[in-house]
């Protein structure tokens, strides 16, 4: 496992890749292995959210999500964006950020996809724990509920975005452009992290959400605790998102592999050797790792207060 700070990940090899149904095939396992051990855990959550703590902007009625026409989705269009880091434009890269050993950086075509403009809160979550009657640990919910969700393990992760996946195609009340893109194939996921990229760095390969320029202003970094979703507006903001440097390392559905990601692969032995990809730097880490391009990875089993996620609606 790669800690939330040390990066760069070069050092840790990425196992060998295929291409095949192989990484849907161990999210499952991942996930229904977690869920089967829930009750043997003898913790249980205290918190609950009641009616009478309504939290500003954010809708009780839609599973705390944010309180918007498309409950806080925003729609990342088709098209390319540059991937990885050139060292003459970002005196900050880490090796793990170069392309190919021909070329810094490499061009990737996505698809149109939607991703939540804020970290999964606590209330979200607990709403996720509570519908499942599920038990965790009390303090990983306690406390400020618009708060960032943190000390939970990636498989956990992955089942609050399948269970979410299932409220909004159940509900009367999915924004239609959400309800179009779930019944043609997509699905509530965390993003990849080439999705997680060009979200924050838009089409014109901005080292930093808000540009090219280092700042305290719109970002939580060596800070010495997290702080609520959305706590400091920044327009200059690629595609109006929050937090997507700092606050918490925001954890995706790519396993680590060197560059040039290749949206097709998936590994061999995942389930003995999986590190997953994390984006965007944490409260705890210094200017270097909350910018655009930053990989950090972390085992599946991993809890740690500096990592958390927010999830996408993608096309497959």
């Amino acid at each position: 496992m790669s800690e939330a700070n040390n990066i760069p990940v070069t050092e840790i090899a990425a196992p060998s890749r295929k291409v095949g149904f192989a990484t849907m095939t161990i999210i499952i396992a991942f996930v229904a292995y977690w869920m089967s051990q829930q009750g043997s855990v003898t913790t249980s959550s205290e918190i609950r959210i009641t009616d009478a703590e309504e939290l500003e902007g954010f809708s009780s009625e839609a599973w705390y999500l944010p309180d918007d026409n498309l409950f806080g989705f925003v729609e990342i269009p088709t098209g390319e964006f540059t991937m990885g880091s050139n060292p003459a434009l970002d005196r900050l890269a880490y090796e793990n950020e170069r392309w190919s050993s021909v070329s810094r950086q490499g061009t990737v075509s996505l698809s149109t996809f939607y991703i939540n403009r804020f970290e999964t809160t606590k209330a979200q979550f607990q709403q996720f724990v509570d519908d499942k009657g599920l038990n965790v640990a009390r303090d990983i919910l306690e406390g400020d509920q618009i708060e960032p969700v943190s000390n939970i393990t990636w498989p956990e992760a992955v089942a609050y975005a399948q269970w979410l996946d299932s409220k909004l195609r159940d509900s009367s009340f999915t924004p239609d452009p959400l309800r179009k893109l779930l019944e043609n194939g997509g699905s509530v996921v965390l993003p990849t992290e080439a999705e997680w990229e060009k979200a924050a760095r838009t089409s014109d390969g901005r080292t930093f959400p808000w540009g090219g320029q280092p700042t305290s202003e719109f970002a939580n970094f060596n800070a010495s605790a997290k702080r609520g979703v959305g706590a400091e507006s920044c327009t200059a903001c690629a595609n109006g998102l929050s937090d997507m440097a700092g606050n918490v390392w925001e954890m995706t559905r790519s396993p680590l592999q060197d560059y040039p990601y290749d949206p097709d692969d998936d590994a061999e032995n995942l389930g003995e050797n999986a590190l997953w990809v994390m984006r965007g730097g944490s409260y705890a880490d210094d200017i270097n790792n909350i910018r655009t391009a930053v990989r950090g990875a972390v085992d599946p089993g991993v809890r740690n207060d500096t990592i958390g996620f927010r999830v996408a609606i993608s096309p497959h």
